[in-house]
């Protein structure tokens, strides 16, 4: 198995792990868990498992599939993920907002790791 293909594997991996960070901050402002449940719909609890779900699939999927589709659809996902990276942090009391910011961080660095390292990898025909 290619390196650059399990370094990918990893770095979803690391981007889901800093996303359920969140889920778990989520839980130390009062009133926020409460509130979000209240306004949450049946419909929105779907997107937000598929949404979460692509994550360890993309990793499975590195592992698994040919070279050339394996890089285009790590460039094409992680490139989504790094649009919809904001969305994660929208509607956060302002004090929670550094905490949320570093695993931001983390999430943009993996996920522009594995856009660079897909890129640069070399498929085979």
């Amino acid at each position: 198995m290619e390196d650059w293909k399990i370094k990918i594997a990893v770095l979803w991996l690391v981007y889901e792990v800093a996303g359920i960070w969140i889920g778990l901050i989520e839980h130390y402002i009062p009133g926020f868990v409460e509130e979000a449940v209240a306004q949450t719909t049946p419909e929105m609890v779907l997107m937000l498992v598929v949404i979460e779900m692509i994550l360890p699939v993309m990793a499975l999927l590195t592992l698994t599939l040919k070279d050339s589709i394996n890089r285009w659809l790590n460039i094409i996902v992680g490139i989504v993920f790094i649009v919809l990276l904001p969305i994660g942090i929208v509607g956060f009391p302002a004090a929670y907002l550094p905490s949320l910011i570093v695993i931001a961080i983390v999430q943009f660095v993996a996920a522009a790791m594995i856009v660079w390292l897909a890129w640069k990898s070399k498929p085979k025909a």
